[in-house]
């Protein structure tokens, strides 16, 4: 599988999303992505209860452990790439985690509009 260029949503080096727990469609800790991830999972998002919550309704347990997956169930506070998509929908309901933009896929820009993932950027406490 050939990954796609690592650029992020602003056109700059695709940071790091997370590596504990690990993530992304390569399992490589970035949202990278390639024609064969049909999920787009390209959104660096910081999980909340509330996303959670939403994400189980819909059909997508992300919190309970899946050990015969080597899946220890994601918490409030993990970064996890998540599926465009998933995360549209989320933003629809209201419900949408906040997005890291410098670990976010630029492919995520094919579903997702950026002012749609600019209104939900993580802003740490020294911005």
């Amino acid at each position: 599988m050939d990954k796609d260029e690592s650029v992020n949503v602003h056109g700059g080096s695709l940071a790091s999303c997370s590596t504990a727990p690990m993530t992304g469609f390569f399992r490589d800790g970035h949202c990278n992505t390639c024609a064969q991830d049909q999920g787009s999972h390209t959104v660096c998002a910081i999980m909340t209860e509330e996303f959670l919550a939403f994400s189980k309704y819909v059909g997508n347990d992300l919190s309970t452990p899946r050990p015969e997956f080597g899946f220890a169930g994601l918490n409030p506070g993990d970064s996890w790439c998540l599926c465009a998509g998933r995360f549209l929908q989320a933003a629809d309901e209201g419900c949408a985690p906040q997005v890291k933009l410098d670990a976010t896929h630029r492919k995520a820009l094919e579903i997702v509009p950026l002012h749609i993932l600019e209104r939900h950027a993580f802003r740490s406490a020294s911005n």
